[in-house]
């Protein structure tokens, strides 16, 4: 299902025309392969482990990730933790769609995200708490604000900064060793006239030599935590829209409306060398040959590694930035 708004035959026949062009035209100028202006900010829910906002022309996409829950490994979680994505769309962002519509749209983009973004590929090694007891659930939370097209690009932005983003709690073992010689505490010594001895009141809870850790504690450190393992497995999300024999990125609200079919591909860059395709889907009515799918495939690899160079360059900066405001409010106290 798509949210593109409707839009007249001699509407959708101008801009397909326009695209065929030997020089292409677009409403706004762009060529076929330009992207609009993206910006990027991190850190903006300060009750969230971590979290971003991201805006592709007026779309406004906030992802959030969080790491508070915890589950036993014996229950529909893994040993080594899980991810679970959710996307929620704003009414006011898709005011043409009805309640039904809106939420089977939210419930597409959900299975696309979580589908791609919770493959056993991708997770962090981190979240494991206790070995095959306890580990970490990891929720990602998306809310598009508004919609100017190109959705799929700009969630997969927005999570792949929030998870960027995310601290994973540190946590430490303990074990309870329950105490020798009763519940009471305390020992007798014989001879004439028993009397009690009181022995040195110790924790049960022993955090230093443990050897079968039954449960876990946070202890208190100065930051929230440490960094996502392999945050650089993320992956992108470019989108090429076919009106065959071309194709074009970044789509506006009424270029996909008159453009209704499109191929997502999903790339992880984590080693310098071959990326790793970890999705890929066709929407919209029509079909692709085996040799068209394999020029699209080889073509979106090269766009989504720019993406992916410039989505990183920017975190870095981001990250930069966000410790020194952390430490000139810690200079001030």
């Amino acid at each position: 299902m798509t949210s593109a708004t409707a839009i007249s035959k001699a509407e959708r026949s101008y801009i397909q025309t326009g695209l065929l062009f030997k020089s292409p035209q677009r409403a706004d100028g762009r060529s076929l392969l330009d992207f609009r202006s993206v910006a990027l900010e991190t850190g903006v829910a300060p009750l969230a482990n971590g979290s971003a906002r991201i805006s592709i022309g007026r779309s406004q996409h906030d992802g959030a990730g969080g790491t508070e829950d915890v589950e036993e490994s014996e229950s529909e979680g893994t040993d080594g933790g899980r991810l679970v994505c959710t996307v929620s769309c704003s009414p006011a962002a898709y005011s043409h769609l009805s309640s039904g519509a809106l939420e089977d749209f939210q419930y597409d983009l959900t299975t696309v995200l979580h589908q791609t973004l919770s493959h056993p590929s991708l997770l962090p090694n981190n979240l494991r708490i206790l070995p095959k007891k306890k580990a970490w659930v990891l929720h990602l939370d998306l809310l598009v604000l508004a919609d100017a097209g190109n959705i799929y690009d700009a969630l997969f932005m927005a999570a792949r900064s929030a998870l960027w983003d995310t601290k994973v709690p540190r946590t430490r073992s303990v074990e309870y060793t329950a105490k020798k010689g009763g519940l009471g505490g305390s020992g007798k010594v014989g001879g004439a006239g028993d009397m009690d001895v009181d022995e040195e009141a110790t924790s049960g809870f022993d955090t230093r030599h443990i050897q079968h850790a039954r449960d876990f504690e946070l202890p208190d450190y100065w930051d929230e935590g440490e960094i996502l393992d392999g945050r650089s497995r993320w992956p992108v999300c470019i989108t090429l829209y076919l009106l065959l024999p071309t194709h074009f990125l970044d789509a506006g609200i009424q270029e996909e409306a008159a453009v209704p079919l499109r191929i997502l591909l999903m790339f992880s860059f984590a080693t310098p060398g071959d990326p790793d395709m970890q999705a890929m889907r066709l929407i919209g009515p029509g079909e692709l040959t085996v040799d068209q799918l394999q020029d699209l495939m080889k073509d979106g690899e090269k766009y989504a590694r720019d993406l992916f160079v410039a989505l990183d360059m920017k975190l870095k900066d981001e990250d930069i930035r966000r410790n020194q405001k952390a430490r000139e409010r810690f200079a001030k106290r």
